[in-house]
């Protein structure tokens, strides 16, 4: 199947929108859809996380009090919010679908912690019941095996589904670290009310303090990078084939994420004082963190290339010109042609983010396309995407 088939004959361009979008030949209407079976089931699965998620705030309640559990929350609030702007920033080339990232932020915040605690309550029960009452689970086996075998699976489960139900939109790594990092930062928040809240109890406002420049200040991403291990791996494996390429990456990644919680929970449990662990976070986690970055910005540049890629292949047959695939696949181009809308005398700012949105999802589809994900329906996506960017072309230009 060639490009040119798909959709009826290309329109004639000749313009870059960025100084005055062409206008298309002819334009498809959109059918009014009806409600699909999967968006009812993807409301009944929010609204039981969402009581879910009711249970683990009794839950935070009853352990640290109400009031606690408030000033603690309002506290973590300012760590997810970071959290959050920068997922959002990483996410704003191909952005992913509203209702798998609020998915993924209350599996973080309420399914994984839910079953970690689960875990660890059936782990205290059994090592009480093996040693007839005489015994605990030692702090460093919890610290450090426990905590990221547990954790890592919980949080690693709820990326797994998303990939599992919606590998149509689940392109590649960005899209894995993107919903990952959602999952971590609702696992992280949830887990910071519970430790201020301790700390605050225990030691009063110093000890929360210390408790918020550890975990707030010092380690806001960590529960980021260890679980970006699975989802970038995950993302690898959404362009392979078959199971057990999928299978052995997700555990590949899933590993790496373990073995990053466990390095992470070690340096704090070896350290000796805070000096000892001011040492092993400049040693150890500063370069893993610049790393991540390293690989992000890494990550981000291949979608572009990608996207050039796929969009110079409309282009050979007609549907845009070389000055639109420019614009399309750099930043620089894309905030220019949103500044050119902008500054119409009826501003066409959100027509112009249409146009570039549904310019990017086409590349990723044909990206499907091409390395055999070609599943019932990618096709006839490719036809609607290809009319949809027609329709957005000329709506900068409209009255």
């Amino acid at each position: 199947m060639t490009i040119a088939s798909v959709g009826g004959t290309p329109p004639a361009v000749s313009r870059s929108p960025a100084e005055a979008p062409p206008t298309p030949v002819w334009s498809a209407p959109t059918p009014k859809k009806p409600v699909s079976t999967g968006f009812v089931l993807g409301v009944i699965v929010l609204c039981v996380l969402s009581f879910v998620f009711l249970l683990v705030l009794g839950y935070v309640i009853i352990s640290i009090g109400p009031v606690a559990a408030l000033i603690c929350g309002i506290i973590a609030l300012i760590p997810l919010t970071v959290v959050l702007l920068v997922v959002r920033l990483i996410d704003r080339w191909e952005p992913e679908p509203r209702g798998a990232l609020w998915f993924a932020f209350l599996w973080g915040s309420a399914a994984s912690v839910a079953l970690a605690l689960l875990v660890d309550a059936g782990v205290q029960i059994l090592v009480y019941v093996a040693s007839d009452g005489q015994a605990v689970p030692s702090d460093v086996f919890g610290a450090v095996v426990q905590a990221p075998i547990v954790e890592e699976s919980a949080k690693g489960l709820g990326v797994l589904l998303i990939f599992l139900v919606l590998r149509r939109t689940f392109d590649g790594p960005v899209d894995g670290l993107v919903y990952a990092a959602t999952v971590a930062g609702g696992f992280a928040f949830t887990e910071n009310i519970l430790y201020f809240g301790s700390s605050l109890i225990e030691g009063g406002g110093v000890s929360l303090g210390v408790t918020f420049a550890l975990r707030g200040i010092m380690g806001p991403f960590a529960h980021v990078m260890f679980t970006s291990c699975t989802g970038i791996a995950l993302g690898f494996a959404s362009r392979r084939r078959g199971f057990w390429p999928v299978a052995g990456l997700f555990l590949v990644g899933l590993f790496c994420a373990m073995l990053l919680h466990a390095l992470w929970n070690g340096s704090t449990v070896v350290a000796d004082g805070i000096e000892g662990f001011l040492f092993a976070y400049a040693v150890i986690q500063v370069p893993l963190f610049v790393l991540a970055i390293v690989g992000v910005v890494l990550l981000r540049r291949a979608e572009a290339r990608l996207t050039r890629a796929r969009l110079t292949e409309y282009q050979e047959v007609g549907w845009f010109v070389p000055a639109e695939v420019d614009m399309l696949s750099t930043g620089i181009g894309r905030r220019s042609a949103t500044a050119w809308a902008r500054r119409q005398p009826v501003p066409k700012t959100k027509q112009m983010r249409r146009f570039i949105h549904d310019s990017t999802a086409l590349a990723f589809t044909r990206q499907r396309l091409i390395t055999g994900r070609n599943r019932i329906g990618v096709e006839q996506q490719e036809s609607d995407l290809l009319a949809a960017v027609v329709a957005d072309r000329a709506a900068p230009l409209a009255g």
